[in-house]
C-alpha cells in the first residue's frame, strides 16, 4: 500500500538494500536520519538568516516558491518525511520513539528562535503555527495566497502596534 519501502527508498537513491540497511537498520531508523537532516538544516538556515542580520520570524512566515531551486529541494524533503511518517503503523517501538524524539527536535529548535527573537511568547507561538500552516499549504500544493495580501497578514502579525484599524 505505502511506496516508501527500504526497496523504492534504495532503488531512488542508486544503492542497494544492503548498502541502505548497512546505514539504516530499518525504515523508522531511516525516517529518524531524515528527521535528524531536516534539523540540521533548520539549524544551518536560522543561524545564516541571523547572521544576516534578518528577522527570524519573517524567515518563518516566507511562503516556499516551488519554482526556487532551494525552495523546491526543501519541499521534497519535507514531502519525504511526512511520506514516510504516514506509514509508521502499529505500537510504538524505540525506533519510532527516535523519530519522535527527532521531530520534537526540528521543531523545537524553530520555536527557541523564534521565542529568542519574539518577546511576546503567544505572538511567538502564532507566527510559528501560521508559518506551519503557510508550510503545509506549500506542501500539499494548494494555490498560494494573494501575495499582497499575505504581505498584510505578515505586516500586521510582526508589528509592534496592538491596535489595528480594519483593514
Amino acid at each position: 500500500m505505502s511506496q516508501v519501502t527500504l526497496d523504492n527508498v534504495a532503488a531512488t537513491a542508486g544503492v542497494s538494500k544492503g548498502g541502505l540497511l548497512y546505514h539504516f537498520k530499518s525504515k523508522d531508523a531511516l525516517l529518524a536520519g531524515l528527521l535528524r537532516r531536516v534539523g540540521e538544516r533548520a539549524d544551518e538556515q536560522v543561524e545564516a538568516v541571523a547572521a544576516q542580520g534578518r528577522s527570524v520570524a519573517e524567515w518563518y512566515l516566507q511562503a516556499p516558491h516551488p519554482e526556487d531551486e532551494t525552495d523546491a529541494v526543501e519541499l521534497a524533503l519535507y514531502r519525504s518525511m511526512l511520506a514516510a511518517m504516514r506509514t509508521i503503523e502499529g505500537p510504538q517501538d524505540a525506533a519510532q520513539a527516535e523519530t519522535d524524539r527527532a521531530l520534537a527536535e526540528v521543531m523545537g529548535s524553530w520555536k527557541t528562535a523564534l521565542d529568542n527573537e519574539i518577546d511576546d511568547p503567544v505572538r511567538a507561538e502564532i507566527v510559528r503555527l501560521v508559518g506551519d500552516g503557510v508550510y503545509l499549504r506549500a506542501l500539499l500544493g494548494l494555490p498560494p495566497l494573494d501575495p499582497a495580501l499575505y504581505r498584510r497578514v505578515v505586516a500586521r502579525l510582526l508589528s509592534d502596534d496592538r491596535t489595528h484599524p480594519p483593514s
